[in-house]
């Protein structure tokens, strides 16, 4: 059997531009959280600031946080922008662990305003983490539902999402959560931003969750930044 995985949703406070300012805090959040895998919002380093200068996985900037998951055994699940073998940018998803950090996903749906600077990313992706297979999923990607279908035909226990949504849309993040754990019977954990950033967001929705399959919210925090909530899947 399995054992249970502790996850963590974090919604730090974020300074805009600022990566090394970004990872402590959320090495931070990785010490404090007590979680296996813990998961950041959208874009979480650098801030939405879609001119940002996209980073790389071994930026020293990043080494706070490959340090906290070192010593918490942490899977820690970050927002940023990164530039692929090509040279085309992506909105990404980082994964540091305490041997380093790499590129686990690209964002596969942009929105209008990203697809001016950001190319797509071309596949789904999962990342298993102690036998549990993590989907993984950036914003917009979570309102298609051929991308969390895709996803799930790789084998997927846990749909992991970091979002940005504007406080007014909060609703649209807890209704694609729960479609999202009812059609694939899955656990569903999202991270989202709270607080203000780039891209005319100055009131970010929060509410970063965690959803049993079927639907039922297990943890949600307030809008506040900082709040973090954690469930263990059994």
């Amino acid at each position: 059997m399995r054992k249970p995985l502790s996850i963590a949703v974090a919604q730090p406070p974020c300074v805009s531009y600022d990566v090394a300012a970004n990872a402590a805090t959320h090495a931070d959040v990785v010490r404090s959280a007590g979680a296996r895998v813990v998961v950041f919002p959208e874009m979480s380093l650098t801030g939405y600031e879609l001119d940002a200068p996209a980073i790389t996985a071994g930026d020293p900037r990043l080494a706070p946080l490959v340090r906290a998951c070192a010593r918490t055994g942490t899977v820690a699940l970050a927002g940023a922008p990164v530039r692929g073998e090509s040279g085309a940018a992506h909105i990404a998803i980082l994964a540091f662990e305490g041997t380093g950090a790499r590129v686990a996903y690209r964002k596969m749906w942009l929105g209008a305003a990203e697809a001016e600077r950001f190319a797509p990313g071309g596949e789904p992706a999962v990342l298993e983490v102690d036998g549990r297979r993590l989907g993984l999923a950036i914003c917009k990607d979570t309102g298609i539902v051929r991308h969390s279908a895709d996803t799930a035909a790789l084998g997927m226990d846990v749909y992991v999402a970091g979002v940005l949504e504007h406080a007014k849309d909060a609703a649209v993040r807890d209704e694609r959560a729960r479609r999202i754990a009812a059609d694939h019977r899955v656990w569903v954990a999202v991270a989202s931003f709270a607080g203000s950033t780039g891209g005319g967001f100055t009131r970010a929705a929060g509410g970063s969750g965690i959803w049993a399959p079927g639907g039922a919210v297990l943890a949600q925090a307030g809008t506040e930044a900082g709040a973090v909530v954690r469930a263990v899947l059994e």
